[in-house]
């Protein structure tokens, strides 16, 4: 699987993104850094990492999302490449139009940091194919600006496509109808706040990350 990861002044979590994707693939991806107007050709996996890029200015993402690379992140994901954005990766797919909604400040108007269970709700796209469809697994979260919001007429589109693939199985910062993560209609965009990669080896204290990153090369590969 040829990946990238897509790098912005403020991203914190690329490391981690690039070794989780090299671990699963056994190639290292490409960093791509985000005054590049081009993408490297052959990609399959486009990966936006968390973090704070550009220093959450104007809104978390805001910026990121009108950098020259994401101009061919937009065309990549038309054209049918899978596209993963984490936390601060999901913010900058939703501000530049890739997902619907918005992710606003937490409920609890704090910084969230710490391990929270997930249910599996949707098992059938390349992202989750490595899970079970109502699993319940454990990834950690770390952000501000978690709450997942949209309109009705959006949040019921999303359930009835069954474009929800992660919930939150307990109270973690507000997101409508505990939404954690959703894919775009095509099923090749994947934006959730919990961060995946950080729970791909034992010494992270759990695995639940590893199986996202092996069904990518499945899928891809």
């Amino acid at each position: 699987m040829k990946a990238a990861v897509i790098v912005f002044p403020g991203s914190n979590c690329d490391r981690d993104l690039a070794v989780a994707l090299r671990d699963a693939s056994g190639e290292a991806p490409a960093m791509v850094w985000h005054a590049e107007s081009a993408l490297p050709d052959g990609l399959d996996l486009i990966a936006v990492p968390g973090g704070f890029s550009y220093g959450d200015y104007l809104r978390s993402g805001a910026m990121a999302a009108r950098s020259p690379v994401m101009r061919a992140v937009v065309k990549a994901a038309g054209e049918g490449r899978a596209v993963l954005g984490v936390c601060n990766g999901f913010q900058v797919l939703t501000e530049a139009g890739l997902l619907p909604g918005a992710l606003m400040r937490n409920a609890g108007l704090g910084f969230v940091c710490r391990d929270v269970v997930l249910t599996v709700e949707n098992s059938q796209t390349a992202f989750t194919s490595r899970y079970d469809a109502g699993e319940a697994i454990s990834f950690p979260v770390a952000h501000h600006d978690g709450n997942y919001v949209a309109d009705e007429e959006t949040l019921d589109r999303l359930e009835g496509e069954g474009r929800v693939a992660f919930r939150y199985a307990e109270p973690v910062n507000g997101s409508a109808r505990a939404i954690a993560g959703i894919v775009n209609n095509a099923g090749n965009v994947l934006g959730l706040m919990p961060h995946p990669e950080r729970v791909v080896e034992d010494a992270h204290g759990g695995t639940d990350g590893q199986r996202m990153f092996e069904g990518l090369v499945a899928a891809l590969g």
